[in-house]
């Protein structure tokens, strides 16, 4: 049975579906197959990362959740986009405004979710699967940090994210998720890696799985592609593949 690893963050602007994608490469280049879902269904985006610049006529994780289709149909096999050896198959989110108006006046059943995820990892036999969630705390966000083996909390060294990543790692615990870490993303170089994780543990009484620094190559990159894939030598790619293993249970 394939583990279920959630990428989370209080607030949007963190680099939570970058850590996504890039995780998943990582492990998909490791042999392993990777499910990805976009549970960020008021602002989708993550397609972008994996080249998928629309989604067209192909089902998306709101026509399952809508009763149109199962949720196997809306996979997209995007392995060719990082090279993997294992497979990565992303669930997209809409990005038709008039669907995307939907979620935001009808909501939807949050129940079907758990159902669709154990449906995919038995599926598509997926050694992990991935759900990139959307920001802060809703029914969904909560009902995905509770069914997860790993929680990967995102924050940037910002004053904002501080409150914010410390109600999380709260909930999660109250919950009670087996593997909870904090990834510290876009460090400006001025500041000191090690010195800056042991706050941030100690702040939290929680592990951090990685810093991940500031990288002009990154930003240049511009969510044309997954970065682990492109730069598999960059020091940045080098640090993903710690946090990955960091999230390993």
């Amino acid at each position: 049975m394939g583990r279920i690893l959630s990428i989370h963050s209080f607030r949007g602007g963190t680099g939570k579906s970058n850590t996504s994608a890039n995780l998943a490469a990582v492990y998909a280049l490791q042999g392993e197959r990777v499910g990805v879902v976009d549970t960020d269904i008021q602002s989708p985006g993550i397609h972008v990362l994996f080249g998928v610049d629309e989604v067209g006529g192909h089902p998306t994780l709101n026509d399952y959740l809508y009763g149109s289709c199962e949720i196997e149909a809306c996979a997209l096999d995007v392995s060719g986009a990082v090279g993997a050896q294992g497979g990565v198959f992303l669930i997209p989110s809409s990005v038709k405004p008039g669907e995307i108006a939907q979620v935001l006046r009808q909501g939807y059943d949050v129940g079907l979710l758990n159902d669709g995820f154990q449906r995919l990892i038995e599926t598509l036999a997926l050694d992990v699967l991935i759900i990139d969630t959307h920001p802060g705390m809703n029914e969904e966000t909560l009902l995905s940090i509770a069914i997860s083996d790993a929680l990967a909390v995102v924050m940037r060294p910002d004053k904002q994210d501080y409150q914010g990543t410390g109600v999380t790692v709260d909930v999660a615990r109250q919950l009670g998720v087996p593997c909870l870490k904090i990834v510290i993303n876009k460090m400006p170089p001025s500041l000191d890696v090690s010195r800056l994780a042991a706050q941030v543990a100690a702040t939290y009484g929680c592990d951090v799985a990685g810093v991940v620094p500031h990288s002009d190559d990154l930003m240049e990159l511009a969510s044309s592609g997954v970065f682990v894939a492109q730069h598999p030598d960059h020091p940045v790619a080098d640090r993903y593949r710690s946090i990955a293993e960091a999230l390993r249970p």
